[in-house]
């Protein structure tokens, strides 16, 4: 199943070099390449969520090991979750297991701006959030509106509203505005200072160089979305607040990359579509406060009925096991409302459409000559509630194998203890 519309009932694969070299039927190879036989099993591009807390909520859930929220100030976008990710987190193993090659770790929702992202591999061995950095992906920006934020700062000096909630965004993105004409006009007197003549007056004064305005980090973050070099990942809930955040975006002349949770995303699937948002959704989660109320199952299938692009995201540690098992509830319940869901198309929910959501859609998220080879052997449709991913695959990387327990990594936190009487 290759994710690009085209599937195989009995296929070859050849990787070479990390890379996807070759995908049909009756592949020729040189002699001497090595053949796996996984006949009788399905394979799939990795799965990607676009939206994950590992490592910076990682288990065991201690209070000191929480490092998702810099709940300091309505926006902090000079953080990055990199710098709180924890590589020794369990819940990586758990994720590796059921398929995931590539996710996002994200700050978490408390505040307006939360700071940057990372996306990184499921690489065996990684030590740091460097080692474990998907190195071709651009940088994204968590922003969150709603009520985590009202609920955050509403008695510690705002927002308290929606209202207050949106005229954050807006200050903060024109003074990145502010911040990034600063640096134009600078680089403009430089460039004019290095190519002004020499004065041949034996009297005149040196001329000095333009002083540089201040670095900001934050300000730097935000002016890269203005650039559209940084992708903005919005957690947002209700119809109404996600076209206020595309109107504010579209006034900035930028555009969300995709809207995170949006259980009301199906209300407004045609907007989304024209502005090029895609919805990173859940499958079935709604009613667990008050903007999630109006969830539906068929959510991901009306997006993807309106041309938009449709997500299947976790966030959770739980849900990142059985992200195949996510998608299929999702297509199932649009086959019941009559709507046309293919196979291929709930597998491009987990592989092909993150990828684009994350800026990677060029090196993965699909089965095509030249990509990465990164790979899920299942034990048969991956939309089968007994689906287990039986070996995961990252740049052509064995990194699990279920049917050989020494390559199954086991974390320190899941060795036990030797109890002595």
């Amino acid at each position: 199943m290759t994710a690009t519309g085209m599937a195989h009932e009995r296929g070859d694969l050849y990787v070479r070099d990390g890379k996807i070299a070759g995908v049909g039927s009756d592949l020729s190879v040189p002699s001497g390449t090595t053949v796996i036989d996984v006949s009788g099993t399905v394979i799939t591009p990795g799965l990607i969520d676009t939206h994950s807390h590992i490592g910076v909520y990682p288990a065991p859930a201690f209070v000191a090991h929480q490092d998702a929220n810099e709940a300091v100030s309505p926006t902090t976008p000079h953080v990055s979750s990199a710098d709180g990710y924890w590589p020794q987190d369990p819940q990586l193993d758990r994720a590796r297991a059921g398929g995931i090659t590539t996710l996002q770790i994200l700050p978490g929702s408390a505040n307006l701006i939360g700071g940057s992202t990372f996306t990184m591999k499921t690489y065996l061995g990684a030590r740091s959030a460097e080692d474990a950095r998907f190195v071709a992906a651009p940088r994204g920006l968590k922003i969150a509106c709603g009520e985590n934020p009202k609920r955050t700062y509403g008695e510690k000096g705002g927002p308290q509203t929606r209202m207050g909630n949106m005229a954050g965004f807006r200050r903060a993105f024109e003074q990145a505005r502010a911040y990034a004409q600063k640096w134009r006009k600078y680089r403009e007197a430089l460039a004019a200072f290095e190519h002004a003549p020499l004065s041949t007056e034996p009297t005149s004064e040196p001329k000095l160089p333009p002083d540089p305005p201040d670095h900001d980090l934050g300000l730097e973050a935000l002016a890269g979305v203005l650039a559209g070099n940084v992708l903005v990942h919005n957690h947002c809930y209700r119809a109404d607040e996600m076209i206020v955040m595309m109107e504010i975006a579209e006034s900035f002349g930028f555009r969300i990359r995709s809207f995170h949770h949006a259980v009301e995303a199906y209300k407004i699937a045609d907007r989304l579509a024209a502005h090029g948002a895609s919805a990173s959704v859940w499958a079935d989660w709604w009613g667990f406060k008050a903007e999630a109320f109006d969830g539906i199952r068929e959510n991901a299938a009306l997006v993807h009925a309106a041309s938009a692009k449709a997500i299947i995201h976790s966030d959770s540690a739980i849900g990142i096991q059985r992200l195949n098992q996510e998608a299929a509830k999702a297509m199932f319940a649009g086959r019941r409302a009559g709507l046309d869901i293919s196979d291929d198309d709930a597998l491009q929910w987990i592989t092909a459409n993150p990828a684009w959501a994350l800026g990677v859609d060029a090196w993965v998220g699909t089965l095509e000559v030249g990509k990465q080879a990164d790979l899920v052997v299942w034990n048969g449709t991956p939309f089968s509630v007994y689906a287990k991913a039986m070996q995961v695959y990252v740049e052509g990387d064995l990194v699990y194998d279920r049917t050989a327990p020494r390559n199954r990594p086991t974390n320190d936190f899941e060795a036990g203890f030797e109890v002595t009487p």
